[in-house]
């Protein structure tokens, strides 16, 4: 574990359902190349097996780029890889005991959907960064709550990175951005896209040019 968490930009969630085994690995490298900042490995499947392969692929993808890699909902996964850390939704391990095992250098994101006050709580706890959403329909996240753009801006003052997610696409990640986002996470907004490089670039810019 030696990448730091950024501070802003495009965080790269995968999705075993949106890119086959056999594609995944360069389609993240395509992501990075595009300016991606961080990736989550995020795979619902049962083969520990598979997914452990596939994470270390992509942790030695990352490296190379000096990215961080988060496993998704998987703390003894990260361990295992020794992945930069782990994000956690609100019924899997909690970021203690994530801490614990993975040590204090671990980047350990929370969902916090629209709640504000579990912000606060994790805020004052170990959590590295707050991601809030969804923000707009999702074909991943289609029955988590929606949340409202608002929050990013409540949530300033809590002093952690805050993650805008769900249905996030380059044309409605600027209004996000200018309510507050520190990064924005995308997964079929970026993974479905015909070339990955260009779109992940497109969301990198939306941050130089101020999400006018």
């Amino acid at each position: 574990m030696s990448n730091p968490l950024a501070k802003q930009g495009l965080y790269a969630i995968t999705d075993s359902h949106l890119l086959p085994d056999d594609r995944i690995v360069d389609a993240v490298e395509q992501a990075l190349a595009g300016g991606a900042v961080m990736v989550q490995y995020r795979d619902k499947r049962p083969d520990d097996d598979q997914r452990q392969r596939i994470a270390e692929q992509l942790l030695a993808v990352c490296q190379r780029w000096q990215r961080p890699l988060l496993i998704n909902d998987d703390v003894a996964l990260a361990r295992q890889v020794d992945a930069d850390g782990v994000h956690l939704g609100l019924e899997d391990t909690t970021p203690e005991q994530a801490r614990e095992q993975l040590g204090p250098e671990a980047i350990i994101g929370v969902t916090c959907h629209d709640d504000l006050e579990r912000a606060r709580e994790q805020a004052t706890g170990t959590a590295d960064y707050l991601a809030f959403g969804r923000f707009f329909a999702s074909a991943t996240k289609g029955s988590a709550p929606s949340a409202c753009a608002d929050v990013l801006g409540q949530a300033a003052a809590l002093g952690l990175p805050r993650v805008a997610i769900g249905g996030i696409t380059t044309e409605n990640a600027p209004s996000l951005i200018r309510a507050g986002a520190d990064l924005v996470a995308v997964i079929h907004g970026l993974f479905s896209a015909p070339d990955i490089e260009a779109r992940a670039r497109e969301f990198t810019q939306l941050f130089t040019t101020g999400a006018s």
